[in-house]
């Protein structure tokens, strides 16, 4: 069944004008939906603490930033837009109390409602609205006349008067101008993990990594190794994103389509399927989450000393050192 999609026309600004809205954490999201809505006419206040970079980079685009208790009370539609895995302790001891009947608390990735780390109290609608990429996207493509396509989900027993606020919000911070996908807070979370486990972020990973210390390993340069196995992917990734796969095997040489087609099986086994299956199953049963949550309370060790062993690996130094030398790449460092 074709998704339902929602464009400019089907989405009406003015619902929001009597509305405040309380947009909670500048970072990523937060600066970009926070200008975004400002600048389309709506009344925007941020929540964030101060001292830190994000507190003067909202002050510096022009707000006042609040303490998260404050700007929570202040607002009619609050969106928590803090990391995923500070929001449930935010949510329980400054936002909650503060929250009032006919209140709508919205997010831009549903983790933590559908995990049950946020759980809105009665007569506190809940509302997805997210946009389909990075917020330094989501406000430069606003700033040419343009949007980021979005996704647009309610909470069990919203209102359909949520959902028509909603869609003003996704007119607001520019999806409408893309399209806004209807679906739901559990299909937005599962299938946001799995693409980032299994493709986007662990998978492609776990690729490059390999496959760079396969050519090392068998005595290739390493400087080689990484643009064969790392640098070249930006392109076909460009091509994915232009025409989708057939246009990437378009693009390349036919022994590079051959190549895809008799040996990428080989990569992508059943075993590799099956492992998928597995994460999928993690992330629909909780498990996943569940892990990620004691994680954090133990103070993340795991996720820390991961972090320090990969960001020292040869791939890294190597690419490092290549990137000084491309003069054409806005080389960044962490």
């Amino acid at each position: 069944m074709a998704a339902t999609i929602y464009y400019d026309n089907d989405a009406d600004l003015s619902l929001l004008k009597d509305k405040t809205i309380a947009i909670l954490g500048y970072g990523s999201q937060g600066h970009a939906q926070a200008q975004n809505l400002r600048d389309s006419g709506c009344k925007v206040i941020v929540g964030q603490r101060p001292g830190g970079d994000n507190y003067d980079l909202a002050v510096s685009h022009g707000f006042e930033p609040l303490p998260i208790d404050e700007a929570t009370k202040r607002g009619d539609l609050i969106n928590i837009l803090l990391p995923d895995e500070v929001q449930g302790d935010i949510f329980k001891n400054h936002i909650r109390e503060h929250l009032s009947e006919g209140n709508i608390l919205m997010c831009s990735h549903g983790f933590n409602l559908h995990f049950g780390q946020v759980e809105a109290p009665q007569g506190v609608d809940t509302l997805l609205v997210a946009p389909k990429g990075p917020g330094h996207l989501v406000r430069s493509e606003y700033e040419k006349g343009g949007g980021v396509p979005s996704l647009i989900a309610v909470g069990d027993g919203a209102s359909e008067e949520t959902k028509q606020l909603g869609l003003a919000y996704a007119k607001g911070i520019g999806g409408t101008r893309g399209g806004v996908i209807e679906t739901t807070i559990a299909e937005e979370t599962e299938t946001d993990l799995f693409g980032e486990q299994v493709v986007l972020c662990g998978g492609v990973s776990e690729l490059v990594k390999a496959a760079f210390e396969t050519l090392v390993d068998a005595g290739y340069q390493p400087e080689m190794a990484y643009f064969e196995c790392l640098h070249e992917l930006k392109l076909i990734v460009d091509l994915f994103y232009q025409g989708g796969l057939s246009y990437m095997r378009y693009s390349v040489s036919n022994t590079a389509e051959y190549g895809d087609y008799s040996r990428g099986p080989r990569i992508i086994t059943d075993q590799t399927r099956a492992e998928m299956k597995k994460i999928l199953a993690e992330i629909q049963n909780g498990e996943f989450a569940r892990e990620w949550i004691l994680e954090n309370r133990a103070g993340a060790p795991a996720f820390k000393a991961i972090r320090r062993r990969d960001r020292s690996l040869e791939i890294e130094e190597v690419g490092r050192r290549l990137r000084s030398l491309m003069s054409w790449i806005d080389s960044k460092e962490v």
